[in-house]
Formats: structure tokens, C-alpha cells, sequence
């Protein structure tokens, strides 16, 4: 396939994903977004005419009281302007998919989901990349074209490649951390599959505290991209299996005893990484190659925005405290 033909495939694909997220999902996170200060605000907006009874003394505006001798009040505005920056995991390892499509191509889907989600006048987008030997960055912008851009960067960037001493999910999760200190949105999709894995529930995983930190400041999605091979094998007798990381071969015979061994290693490290997301205090969706993505993240905002809305209920008086 030619470069142009490539391209322009790559075009179809991203207006069929715009069509169907607007379709399916347009309305489902848009809304009004809560200071950063509790309150009505924390930056000066327009002066208007004292009322008394209903404003504050304490915002009295002296300088255009004193000019027009009339009593002004400096209105406060708080800041309604959403920043989401989202890290694309795009290691070797997720060049993988024996379903509908490869695990990179689900992490494109999941950022175009939340670009699209996300995207209101005035809000920007931003990425960083995982990819072989470095962390790109991509730099938030608004508008419907910046976000086709980003998301032509994704589907056409190259295969992953073993890469002696390549950069982590942690470190990824640090410098995503550390790059941007104003409060916002931060999305990690990743299929978060570390080089010697922990079976453990009760340990701390190495993205763990990253993560934690990232949290305590910024709203955190964790997507969790995964293939159905990943948590088990099928019975196909002798095979070789490669690991995308380090490159490494083994042949091994896919006995009943290996497969149901196999089975519950992957369950568990599933498990393990539920409850260290959950520890971290973020939200956790999961995405699969053979489901239908669209419907899961639907399902997902749909249980968030329920969520949110009994949170911030108030009581009934018939409710005892």
C-alpha cells in the first residue's frame, strides 16, 4: 500500500470513528466543570453596579467607584476551561490483537473517544507517547483538526521494537506528572503489563505510586487494554511465543496443566492490577479487542455520571443524618 493510500484509509477510518462516538455518545460528559476553588470563583471578571442585599461588600470595586461615584462590584470568574492530557502507551507489546483489531489500535480508539468527549470550545488536548526508546511529546491544542492530527501521529507511528534500557510505564506516568502542574483531566491507556509481573494483590506495583501522585491533583482514567489470549491459551499442542519486549523465543507444548496454569498467572495479575488502580483512587475502565469498545466506554460514562450525580444529591429531609 502506498503512503497516500495509507493516508487516506487512515482519514476514513478517523471520520467513521468521529460519526460513531458523536452519534452514540455526544452529551454524555458534557457539562458545566467546577472551579478549581469552592465558591464562585477566583479570577476577576467585569465590574456591574452594586446591589444591596445581594452582594458582598468585601468584592466592592474602589477604583470604579471612585470614578463613576456610583457602587460597583467586581464579579468573580472561576475557571471552566478543561486541560486533558492523555498518556498512549504504544510499547511493543501492544502491537498484539488476535480478535477484531490490535491493542494499538484500541489505544487510538480510546484517546479519539475521549478527544471527542472532551472537546468543547475552549478546552485542549494533549498527549504523550510511549514508544521504543523515548516519551514524545504532543502538545494540547483545541479544535476538532489539532485532534485529527494527534490521532494521524498514533495510527501511523511504527511497530514498537525491543530497545535495551527503554523507558517504563512508571517513568511515562512521571514525566506526564511533571510536565503539566495545572489541574485537569489525565487519561493512561496501557495495557499495564510490566517486564517481571506481580501475582501479588498485596504488593505495590512499580506504576503504582506514580500514579497516586498524579492523582492527588488531577482527575485520572485508567484504560485497560487487553486481548482474550492474554488470560488464556488455546489447545493447539506445541507453540513458539515471543515476548515483545526483550525479543526472546520459547517454544512450549500447550499441555491442559499449562493452559489452566496459565489461566490463573493472567487472572491474577488482572486482580492485581484492579486493586492497585483502586488503591491509586482512579477510575478504571477495561477495553478488550474482541468487545465492542464503543459500548463499553458508553456503559462506563454512563455509570460515572450516576455515580457523580448521587454523590453530590443532597439529603432528603426525611433522610437522618
Amino acid at each position: 500500500m502506498t503512503r497516500g493510500a495509507a493516508t487516506n484509509a487512515s482519514e476514513q477510518a478517523l471520520r467513521r470513528l468521529e460519526l460513531t462516538i458523536v452519534r452514540r455518545l455526544d452529551g454524555l460528559l458534557h457539562g458545566s466543570y467546577q472551579g478549581l476553588l469552592p465558591g464562585p470563583g477566583s479570577e476577576y471578571g467585569d465590574s456591574r453596579v452594586y446591589v444591596p442585599g445581594e452582594d458582598d461588600i468585601r468584592r466592592m470595586d474602589w477604583a470604579v467607584t471612585a470614578r463613576t461615584t456610583v457602587p460597583h462590584v467586581r464579579d468573580l470568574i472561576a475557571d471552566r476551561e478543561l486541560e486533558t492530557w492523555a498518556l498512549a502507551d504504544l510499547s511493543p507489546s501492544m502491537d498484539f490483537g488476535t480478535a477484531t483489531m490490535e491493542k494499538r489500535d484500541l489505544v487510538v480508539a480510546a484517546i479519539g473517544a475521549v478527544g471527542f468527549l472532551t472537546g468543547r470550545i475552549g478546552n485542549r488536548f494533549g498527549a504523550y507517547v510511549l514508544h521504543d526508546e523515548h516519551i514524545h511529546r504532543m502538545p494540547a491544542r483545541g479544535g476538532r483538526s489539532a485532534l485529527y492530527g494527534l490521532l494521524h501521529s498514533l495510527m501511523e507511528a511504527p511497530r514498537g521494537r525491543p530497545v535495551a534500557g527503554a523507558p517504563d510505564l512508571a517513568e511515562a506516568i512521571e514525566v506526564l506528572a511533571s510536565a503539566r502542574r495545572r489541574r485537569g483531566m489525565r487519561v493512561i491507556v496501557s495495557d499495564f503489563l510490566d517486564a517481571e509481573p506481580t501475582l501479588d494483590p498485596g504488593l505495590e506495583l512499580p506504576w503504582e505510586r506514580p500514579i497516586r501522585r498524579l492523582a492527588t491533583r488531577h482527575q485520572v482514567l485508567a484504560i485497560e487494554v487487553i486481548d482474550p489470549r492474554e488470560l488464556e491459551l488455546p489447545p493447539v499442542g506445541l507453540v513458539s511465543l515471543t515476548d515483545p519486549e526483550s525479543g526472546r523465543s520459547r517454544q512450549i507444548r500447550l499441555t491442559p496443566k499449562v493452559r489452566a496454569a496459565y489461566a490463573q498467572a493472567a487472572a491474577t495479575q488482572r486482580a492485581t492490577t484492579r486493586m492497585a488502580l483502586r488503591r491509586c483512587g482512579v477510575a478504571h475502565l477495561v477495553l478488550r479487542t474482541d468487545r465492542d469498545w464503543i459500548f463499553d466506554i458508553a456503559q462506563f460514562v454512563l455509570r460515572q455520571r450516576r455515580m457523580a450525580h448521587l454523590t453530590h444529591r443532597r439529603p432528603t429531609s426525611g433522610v437522618t443524618r
